[in-house]
């Protein structure tokens, strides 16, 4: 990836990634246990931000974690069940784009906002090398699922 940029030539790139936590609620048995979906959302939210703050990922710098926004319910198409979403913004610093692939590939991500630089200039081989990391999460992503739907 170049950069055009009369500093440098190849400085990090900085983007903003809006993620959307699902929550599905659980009812409790008989009068205890039960967990509303804005709370479900919430939780794992939280159990996710902790992640992001203290798990290292290569080629990541977390910078900011922006987690003010409020937690949002919509009705299921599928299901008619009430779900949540609570939203967090990661403003990171990532060495190379294909390093932000690993964050669009999650079923949680919503948006991405390039904050600097202002411009990019992709050759064939960045867009080639973008495009087989992009493979490569699918196909991570998509075992992950099989596993997941075969275990039950």
């Amino acid at each position: 990836m170049n950069v055009q940029n009369d500093d440098l030539m190849h400085r990090p790139l900085r983007v903003k990634v809006r993620m959307d936590f699902r929550g599905v609620g659980k009812p409790g048995r008989f009068l205890f246990g039960g967990k509303p979906s804005d709370k479900a959302a919430e939780d794992l939210r939280e159990q996710q931000v902790a992640v992001f703050r203290n798990v290292p990922i290569q080629g990541i710098q977390v910078e900011d974690i922006d987690m003010s926004a409020e937690v949002y319910t919509v009705q299921d198409e599928v299901s008619s069940a009430e779900v949540a979403y609570a939203p967090v913004v990661l403003q990171l610093r990532a060495e190379t784009l294909e390093d932000v692939v690993k964050f669009i590939a999650r079923d949680d991500f919503r948006k991405i906002e390039i904050i600097d630089p202002p411009n990019l200039t992709l050759t064939r081989y960045d867009v080639e090398r973008l495009l087989f990391r992009v493979a490569e999460e699918m196909r991570v992503y998509r075992s992950l699922l099989e596993r997941k739907y075969n275990s039950r």
